[in-house]
This record gives C-alpha cells, sequence and structure tokens, in this order.
C-alpha cells in the first residue's frame, strides 16, 4: 500500500463554487440507487472544489472536484462527486481504493494567488480567476459524500476548519472538458477558505 491510511489530514486553503444546477443535466451522471435531491425548480446545488494541501498534510498535492448534485441513498444524504483530479499518485491510489472516489492525475498551475489551471496532458479541464479575500469569519463545518467501492456504497465526512470569505470569480470551461455539458458555466458564489484543515474520515459502508 503506497498510500496513507484514513483518516487524512489536510492543510492549505481552498476555493468553493456553488450554483444552482439543472437536475435533468446531471442526471445520467447519478447512480440510479441515488436520488437527487432537488431546492427547486427542477434545480439540484453542485459546484467546484479547488485546493492546494501544503505542509502538515498528510500528502501534499493539489484538487479539483466536481460536483453536480446533492444525493440522497434511503435516509442518508450526501454530495455526489463525478470527477476528481489530483497531482499525487498516491492520493489517487488511495481516493480510488479507499473511499470509491474516481480519481484521476492532472496538472495545477496556481499563478500569484489570483488563478488556477487544470490540465490533463496539454488538454485544459477547467481555469479559475479570482480576487483576493477581503474579510473572512472563522467556520467549521462537516459535509458528508459518496463512494462507490466494488457494489459498496460508502458514506464518509468531510470536517473542515478555515476562515471563510466571498470573493468575486470567473471561471471556464472548455468545450472539450470531459464536465463541460453538466450546465457547472453558470454564475454563483465563490468561497475561499483559507488556514483550512480539513479531516477526511474513514468511509463506512451503507447497507
Amino acid at each position: 500500500m503506497s498510500y496513507p491510511p484514513p483518516p487524512w489530514t489536510l492543510k492549505g486553503h481552498a476555493l468553493q463554487t456553488l450554483q444552482l444546477i439543472e437536475i435533468d443535466s446531471v442526471r445520467p451522471l447519478i447512480l440510479p440507487q441515488f436520488q437527487i435531491i432537488s431546492v427547486g425548480f427542477g434545480k439540484t446545488i453542485g459546484g467546484f472544489y479547488l485546493a492546494s494541501y501544503e505542509s502538515g498534510s498528510t500528502l501534499e498535492y493539489h484538487e479539483l472536484i466536481v460536483s453536480p448534485a446533492l444525493v440522497r441513498y434511503g435516509n442518508q444524504w450526501g454530495g455526489w462527486i463525478s470527477h476528481i483530479y489530483v497531482d499525487h499518485p498516491d492520493s489517487v491510489a488511495g481516493g480510488r481504493e479507499i473511499w470509491g472516489l474516481p480519481k484521476e492525475l492532472a496538472t495545477f498551475e496556481w499563478e500569484n494567488g489570483h488563478s488556477v489551471k487544470v490540465y490533463q496532458e496539454s488538454k485544459l479541464l477547467y481555469s479559475l480567476n479570482y480576487q483576493p479575500k477581503r474579510w473572512s469569519f472563522p467556520l467549521s463545518l462537516s459535509l458528508p459524500s459518496f463512494g462507490i467501492l466494488d457494489s459498496d456504497v460508502l458514506k464518509f465526512q468531510a470536517n473542515f476548519k478555515s476562515n471563510l470569505s466571498l470573493i468575486n470569480s470567473q471561471f471556464k470551461i472548455p468545450t472539450e472538458s470531459p464536465f463541460a455539458n453538466l450546465g457547472l458555466e453558470k454564475p454563483g458564489l465563490t468561497l475561499s477558505l483559507n488556514r483550512l484543515t480539513l479531516s477526511v474520515s474513514e468511509p463506512k459502508i451503507i447497507k
């Protein structure tokens, strides 16, 4: 085993977008045993999560998560992760074999604290330009998510502690990106999470 056992503690900073997404546009990405949670008018909540995990982390790497919907499995709810990219092979292996997440390798370019681009080989997957934070307040939050390992449904918690601020951003999803047709290019909120400590729990099998 080349990756550390759970839980993983990750420290650094992150950006989170939140958008209203058309349920019909993301339904093909959701396994049939999950019900998409509607927030009204045929929409669910989705977004992108971009992070840089630095010194003091279980592993140091960068990450892009595409979460197109909130879902329910039985009486449990959580985020659904359709695409996830990192730049550390041990994170790929751990994500796939521990949490049942479809991690892939990618390249990240963070520039001067105001933009980030994510590539696979020479193909641009996603780019985000953002303004520096002006104010922030401390936040602790726990968010559940699901994974699939073999035929088992897994659930795990992501426990966040950070300084949170609302920032301005613009992002681009090229037409060749694998998530270009999900309706995720619509404007929404962008949150900056600084002095981030994220603990990702060991998953549990949901019967």
